[in-house]
């Protein structure tokens, strides 16, 4: 049994090579890497036949799914794993050669955990690096994860988080909201909630900031939907949560605080949404102000947001 099973959904062919490339440089060689192809027109098998290494699995789905319900295919290479600990990839992104050795020291100093994280490089189409996420804590608990995470001192993506593979499938796998908007964020709350989680602050994932990132694609409504999932499923977390002493006064914080904190999810999303396109996407958004519970002071602020980050 590999230590490790790396897993990617792959529709893209633009950066797969270079993907796999990066994982088959992994100085820990203990890992199986399941490429999942989502009915894709694109080469993507001929790809990875490129690569004459017996860790490299190979499926394909027989109708798309990821367009709409990424976190079917995530649970899919869920339930092909064979590994302690699962690892989800973009089809774009790359690891630096020391990624599975950064886990491998972070589980031996945190066994009992469920999930660890690792700090990221964010990076454009040539790989030249742009920025790093936000360094975090070695150990946490849940309560000042999501504090931190609402608002908005951290980023995050799928593929910074290695997961226990037999607890993940124990819960259900990955939580679904519409295309996966903020489904990393709950799944990674569900897996530290009794135990808490480690991070490694160094940057040993490259996440890939392009226009065709699931995080600058689909439906503006489907993702304000994803966050009236979110934000119901995080009132309900926290009126169930039994906090450690350490979180206590943060849960009380968050449980008062949740409905604003909430509110400037959704004009992130917003400022995202309206950021092309804005005078048709504010009026969009005015349109269906009501349905949304939206103010026309929160499209005001997201066309701000927008603005700023545009100059």
């Amino acid at each position: 049994m590999p230590e490790f099973s790396i897993c990617i959904p792959a529709y893209k062919s633009r950066f797969l090579r270079e993907c796999i490339h990066s994982i088959l440089q992994q100085t820990i060689t203990g890992f199986e890497l399941i490429i999942l192809n989502d009915c894709s027109p694109e080469p993507l098998k001929e790809i990875v036949q490129e690569f004459n290494d017996s860790r490299i699995r190979y499926y394909e789905n027989e109708r798309n799914v990821g367009a709409e319900r990424l976190t079917d295919n995530w649970n899919r290479c869920l339930q092909l794993a064979t590994g302690n600990y699962l690892v989800i990839m973009g089809d774009d992104d790359r690891l630096q050669p020391d990624y599975l050795d950064e886990f491998t020291r972070l589980i031996g100093r945190f066994p009992a955990l469920d999930v660890y994280h690792c700090r990221s490089t964010i990076i454009n189409d040539t790989g030249e690096a742009l920025q790093l996420t936000p360094s975090q804590p070695e150990f946490e608990r849940v309560c000042d994860h999501i504090w931190h995470r609402l608002r908005q001192f951290r980023s995050q993506y799928i593929s910074d988080f290695a997961y226990r593979t037999e607890s993940l499938r124990e819960r259900g796998g990955f939580y679904h909201l519409p295309l996966a908007w903020g489904s990393d964020d709950i799944t990674a709350f569900m897996a530290m909630a009794a135990n808490g989680i480690a991070h490694t602050q160094k940057p040993v994932f490259e996440y890939r900031s392009n226009a065709l990132s699931i995080t600058s694609t689909g439906s503006d409504m489907e993702k304000m939907r994803a966050n009236l999932a979110y934000g119901r499923w995080l009132k309900e977390f926290l009126e169930r949560h039994q906090p450690h002493p350490d979180e206590s006064v943060t849960l009380q914080h968050l449980k008062q605080m949740l409905p604003d904190l909430l509110r400037a999810r959704n004009r992130y999303t917003l400022s995202q949404s309206v950021h092309n396109d804005c005078i048709k996407k504010a009026y969009l958004w005015y349109r269906h102000r009501h349905e949304w519970s939206i103010s026309i002071r929160d499209i005001a602020v997201a066309l701000l947001k927008s603005w700023s980050r545009g100059k």
